[in-house]
């Protein structure tokens, strides 16, 4: 074969291998383009469903769900029905934090649901100042008794949003809805012993919700002054007596009282950058009617009526443990002061423009009483001897002595503890079996106590 057919040969197979290259990569360019269009359109038809799921879905019972939807309605969606959710929703939220007073106050309770929120709602609604409640509802104890109170506040027009302080969505749209001039942040991860269970539930609540709150607070216009939930226990191992607000406060023996030092340390820092007017209370052992089932007086009532022995510590030396017990209405008293003589912030959209109040004080009763004097009263209110099981106290967090000084609070506010352990649990246990359905054993003369108090 000559040499010029051989060449033209090869050239042709080259050719043809070089189209055969080409058309591969088209082909492949074809089908690459297909698929992203195709995974596209899949993407897009999947949203599609999943938004019409979310719109058209309805819970039965669970009102969280339904406030959370409301708010995702108003936030994402166009459809007559979400909108007219979502407004509906807004309207309760404004109706509630509506002041029915001139010059009233505008607040959100944090932890409307719990012990002292639920007390200080109602007490701020009846004298005309709009609240509007926000709550988790956990279930660190019995959530039917939260329920209980919710129903309660409902019946004294106070709403509660159900949601998480660590949803900042949620609580940047309740601050675009109402212009609050208040926080009352009372919603922490209570009790000293769960602690050593569950530690990471008191760095969830105690400090990252509380830098949540003060996030949303710091970048509200206008700015509201919060007056906040601290504890004696920061007190911690100080054994100065009465606790006073001067005393060091930096050996907390708990993880639950270190959080709530790192919290009175993050509103100082708060305060101090973004203007943020904070007040810090010191709630020591509190006590009454719509109480919490952790605290002793609680179990121990519910023990006695069972049967059941109860734990009574004594200390390391042998000493009786005793609290400072502080009745319900005292420390309402104190929160409604509180928020009463709050100055304004200072900052405006996220800017210190001044110098912003900073407050600290201690709410107690200034009577610390022995623990076995308190199982004493509750056996003749109940009418029930108490199988004591005297203990040495456990290295557990909990300390053996509180009393608090009030002076500064009392000198700011008139703060004045009027109601002693008697009184308080005589209220409690009148509450206690009415709730609960139980007839107590309690002698004639407890009961004409009750009339006369």
């Amino acid at each position: 074969m000559p040499l010029s057919a051989t060449a033209d040969t090869s050239k042709t197979v080259k050719l043809e291998r070089y189209n055969s290259y080409l058309r591969k990569i088209h082909s492949t360019k074809v089908l690459k383009a297909s698929s992203k269009v195709l995974f596209r359109a899949t993407l897009l038809i999947a949203l599609v469903l999943v938004l019409l799921f979310a719109v058209n879905y309805h819970p039965h019972s669970d009102s969280h769900h339904l406030h959370r939807r409301s708010f995702l309605s108003t936030g994402l969606f166009s459809s007559s029905s979400s909108l007219g959710e979502g407004a509906a929703w807004e309207k309760r939220v404004r109706q509630s934090s509506t002041a029915k007073r001139q010059h009233g106050l505008s607040v959100l309770v944090t932890g409307a649901a719990g012990f002292v929120g639920s007390h200080c709602s109602i007490a701020l609604r009846k004298r005309g100042d709009g609240v509007l409640g926000f709550d988790n509802f956990n279930d660190y104890y019995d959530p039917s008794l939260k329920r209980a109170r919710q129903h309660l506040l409902e019946k004294n027009q106070v709403f509660i949003v159900e949601g998480d302080l660590n949803d900042g969505p949620l609580l940047r749209k309740l601050f675009d809805i109402v212009p609050f001039t208040h926080v009352l942040h009372l919603a922490a991860q209570a009790g000293v012993r769960y602690a050593m269970k569950n530690p990471q539930s008191y760095i969830s609540s105690n400090i990252a919700g509380l830098v949540n709150l003060l996030e949303v607070a710091k970048a509200a216009n206008p700015q509201p002054a919060i007056v906040w939930a601290s504890s004696s226990s920061v007190y911690g191992l100080n054994t100065e007596n009465p606790f006073s607000e001067e005393h060091r406060t930096d050996q907390p023996a708990s993880l639950y009282a270190a959080t709530k030092k790192a919290g009175e340390e993050i509103a100082h820092t708060y305060n101090h950058i973004y203007g943020l007017s904070l007040t810090g209370l010191r709630f020591f052992t509190v006590y009454g009617p719509w109480g919490r089932p952790d605290m002793a007086y609680f179990f121990f009532t519910k023990d006695i009526l069972h049967g059941k022995s109860i734990d009574i510590y004594r200390t390391q030396d042998n000493q009786e443990v005793a609290r400072d017990f502080t009745y319900i209405d005292d420390i309402v008293k104190g929160c409604v002061g509180a928020l009463d003589t709050a100055e304004k912030s200072t900052g405006s959209g996220g800017k210190k423009r001044g110098p912003a109040q900073l407050r600290v004080y201690n709410l107690g009763n200034t009577s610390p009483v022995p623990v076995g004097r308190l199982v004493s009263i509750l056996e003749g209110l109940l009418g029930t001897k108490a199988k004591k099981h005297l203990i040495k106290m456990p290295r557990n967090g909990d300390v053996p002595y509180t009393h608090a000084n009030v002076s500064l609070a009392y000198r700011d506010f008139g703060y004045k503890p009027t109601t002693d352990l008697a009184a308080g649990l005589r209220k409690f246990v009148k509450w206690y079996v009415s709730y609960y359905g139980i007839q107590p054993r309690v002698k004639k003369e407890n009961s004409h106590a009750d009339e006369s108090a």
